[in-house]
């Protein structure tokens, strides 16, 4: 990034502050309200059918699933939500039960006919019938798919059929009375109850998708502490707390941590939402978003990049900031940022030993410590395999052989597969002569053209051609799932805190799901088979890290950075403290509004 630009933005940093500092012209809230900004768009509400981060924050925020995390507590602790207490896991971990709690509602809707509608165990089993529905292709069907008796019969015959009997009994789904599930697995699995701690299998009535049918995510009615007010797609949403919500009291184990207890004395006892309103706004490029924290028109922000020096010198909360009252924190997320090869592309996939080489020279070729130092400004970690910190099966000592920065070993892989420069215009040919370009997918925005600006420099270095597929997040993540991107950057949060939800991303059985890289290698595949049986042990981190050695081999991925988390909160906010793995933290947030006020 040329240096003027950031001189400028330093420059509206420390006036922002001045302004700040001498207080904002923002008037008290008549009611409680938390405004934050997205840097992508949302793409729709539907919990068993989106799959990126930000619509799932807001549905996180109107569907209940049966468990939670508590909030206060590290780890990542699952306990009861809508359960009247943790599921009865019996048969070695291949029947679960659960029993619900009696006077849960959902939020008012036509649908209801004016009665209200109680949630029962029939909710939570249609929602788990959802994801076998063809018609629906959930991107979510890897978390029951192969694994409950009966269900992928059911799924079978409505691909012969052309619709989903959601009527017919699935032998594993049984609802013995109004408040109980229990489900029945083929094969014990230790790990099956983290699916229950996310809103995928949130509670969802029948009647208001049935009503909705022809687009339900733009419908989102549930039992959570918050209902869906006003929708301006990309651009602006807004929710406001359901009058109609059960009886919730704040409780948490805060542990040993400092933050966290001082974060429990002043939340403890408080009926649950203490926010009645959220304002959410997309607000893509860096620099406005994070003017607008500063400006205090939102409420609390991860600090981009380019301003974490600032915010944050040495690792530690600015002083000025400090004096000024906000708050901050600065952890490793348990994420990962990868790069992604189709495995079915013609020019970038397969596993011969030439398309191997192909990958493996551009991981080679690619300096991610600029991108770390330059680009992130120092806020991320290098991620050695794709196992972050903070999720079981993370081992620190493991070290991926084949991550290091090394050109010149690029440049004699490609020679040695016969990647040349047969006709001397610096750019490589295929090893049967035809034109070597690399198409990559990105956005638009001005930090993912740093990224590109990088790329493209590496790859020049290695004699590798790159071109550009730009489009908006939303548009590229439907390419995605269509398989018609050769590369792309992700970012995978953990669902739940265990490396069988990242692994799951390069398993063979969910091509076309969650597999974007449609990696397929019977080794790896048999591996994570064997891994997903077993519980928790060092035996099974043994397999994990074969698996993690496998994508060094093949290269489907590069794993890039676990990023670090900058958060930071203005000083009216209480009760914030980011989760590792849950994303709507606003159930357990209050807001000092004469601070506010006083700004």
């Amino acid at each position: 990034m040329p240096r003027e630009n950031v001189s400028g933005w330093i420059t509206a940093f420390v006036s922002a502050l001045l302004c700040l500092g001498a207080g904002n012209t923002f008037a008290a809230d008549k009611v409680k309200t938390i405004r934050f900004a997205f840097l992508i768009a949302e793409t729709s509400f539907d919990p068993a059918k989106v799959s990126d981060l930000y619509s799932n924050i807001i549905n996180e925020a109107i569907f209940d699933s049966p468990l939670t995390y508590d909030f206060l507590a590290r780890p990542a602790k699952l306990i009861p939500n809508t359960t009247v207490g943790m599921p009865e896991v019996t048969d070695a971990g291949k029947t679960y039960t659960f029993k619900f709690k009696p006077g849960i509602y959902f939020a008012d809707d036509p649908a209801f006919k004016g009665v209200k509608r109680e949630l029962t165990a029939n909710d939570y089993a249609y929602a788990l019938k959802r994801f076998y529905d063809p018609q629906l292709s959930s991107p979510w069907l890897w978390y029951i798919e192969g694994k409950i008796v009966g269900g992928d019969e059911a799924m079978a015959a409505a691909k012969k059929t052309g619709k989903f009997n959601y009527d017919a009994p699935i032998a594993g789904i049984e609802t013995p009375d109004k408040y109980t599930l229990r489900i029945r697995l083929k094969e014990t699995d230790y790990n099956f109850v983290y699916i229950f701690g996310t809103v995928q299998t949130g509670a969802v009535a029948r009647e208001v998708i049935e009503v909705n049918a022809a687009d339900p995510g733009a419908h989102p009615v549930g039992t959570g502490a918050f209902r869906l007010a006003d929708w301006k797609r990309s651009h602006k949403i807004v929710l406001e707390a359901n009058p109609g919500y059960r009886q919730h009291i704040y409780d948490a184990e805060p542990g040993d941590d400092p933050e966290a207890q001082e974060i429990y004395r002043q939340m403890k006892g408080k009926k649950l939402p203490q926010i009645q309103r959220v304002e959410v706004s997309v607000i893509e490029e860096s620099q406005p978003r994070w003017l607008a924290f500063i400006n205090g028109e939102a409420d609390y922000a991860n600090t981009p990049n380019e301003f974490v020096g600032i915010a944050f010198p040495g690792g530690k909360l600015a002083p000025n900031l400090v004096k000024l009252g906000m708050q901050g924190q600065r952890f490793v997320e348990p994420d990962l940022v990868y790069t992604y090869f189709n495995m079915e592309h013609p020019v970038v996939g397969g596993y011969t030993p030439e398309k191997v080489a192909l990958r493996r020279a551009m991981w080679l070729g690619y300096n991610l410590a600029e991108e770390i130092n330059v680009i992130r400004n120092g806020g991320a970690m290098k991620a050695e395999s794709p196992i972050p910190p903070g999720v079981a099966g993370y081992d620190a000592a493991f070290r991926n052989p084949g991550g290091e920065y090394n050109p010149a070993k690029a440049n004699a892989l490609l020679d040695m597969y016969g990647y040349i420069d047969r006709d001397g215009d610096g750019y490589r040919e295929n090893p049967d002569g035809s034109k070597l370009v690399i198409e990559k997918a990105s956005e638009p925005d001005n930090t993912t053209k740093q990224y590109d600006e990088l790329w493209r420099k590496n790859m020049d270095a290695i004699g590798i051609k790159l071109v550009w597929n730009k489009a908006k997040w939303p548009d590229l993540n439907k390419q995605s799932y269509l398989g018609k991107l050769a590369m792309w950057q992700l970012a995978w949060g953990a669902d739940y805190p265990d490396a069988e939800n990242f692994f799951q991303n390069l398993y063979g059985g969910n091509v076309g799901k969650s597999n974007r890289a449609k990696f397929k290698l019977p080794a790896f595949d048999k591996l994570y088979e064997q891994a997903r049986l077993m519980p928790p042990s060092p035996e099974r981190n043994k397999l994990y890290a074969e698996m993690s050695k496998l994508v060094s081999v093949y290269a489907p991925w590069i794993p890039g950075v676990h990023r670090l988390r900058n958060e930071i909160a203005q000083p009216w906010v209480i009760g914030y403290m980011k989760h590792p793995i849950m994303n709507a933290p606003w159930l357990f947030m209050d807001i000092d509004e004469s601070k506010r006020a006083a700004q």
